[in-house]
């Protein structure tokens, strides 16, 4: 079930902006607060205790009430911020209270992690808080000043786009760093 839940949520998340777009001609924003709620209201029962994730449910939760009450179309398009938001302080927060995130999950794949390691994990951890930062503040400029197909557009392709560029971009990258004696 918590799989499931997780499943739902990730792809709420890359489809939401298409479903702003297309479903507020049919829709009213309680009803997308009431769907966004169900699923982390799921994932607040089924999180076991991991590390940020009741404090985004619980979040997420809260901006679900504060959607459902104001049945405001314009605080949609704020999601895709507080998701930003969410991930910059889970990877912030690795930082500080270790290991950095990119580091578990480098051990997920190579658990006894070479030593020289440690450091570059903790660079790219710094990097993709600085993307999360950026692509939420791109985010919300859009979301106070653009229309919102642009909003549709840079939420729902462009911002994926980056984020892949960035894994590509890395997975190159660490290419070249382990070819290094």
């Amino acid at each position: 079930m918590k799989h499931l839940i997780g499943l739902g949520l990730l792809l709420a998340g890359v489809l939401y902006p298409f479903a702003v777009y297309a479903g507020m001609a049919h829709f009213a924003p309680w009803q997308f607060a009431l769907l966004l709620g169900g699923l982390w209201l799921g994932r607040a029962l089924t999180s076991g205790g991991k590390p940020g994730s009741l404090w985004m449910a619980l979040a997420a939760l809260a901006f679900c009430g504060v959607l459902a009450v104001a049945n405001s179309p314009q605080l949609l398009r704020w999601y895709p911020v507080l998701i930003n938001s969410f991930l910059l302080g889970l990877f912030g927060l690795s930082l500080r209270y270790g290991p950095p995130l990119v580091e578990r999950l480098a051990r997920l794949r190579e658990p006894e992690l070479p030593t020289a390691a440690i450091p570059y994990t903790r660079q790219v951890t710094k990097v993709w808080c600085l993307f999360f930062l950026g692509n939420g503040l791109i985010a919300s400029g859009l979301t106070l000043w653009a229309p919102l197909d642009w909003w549709t557009l840079y939420n729902g392709v462009i911002a994926y786009a980056l984020m892949g560029l960035l894994f590509a971009a890395e997975w190159l990258i660490r290419q070249r760093v382990r070819e290094r004696p």
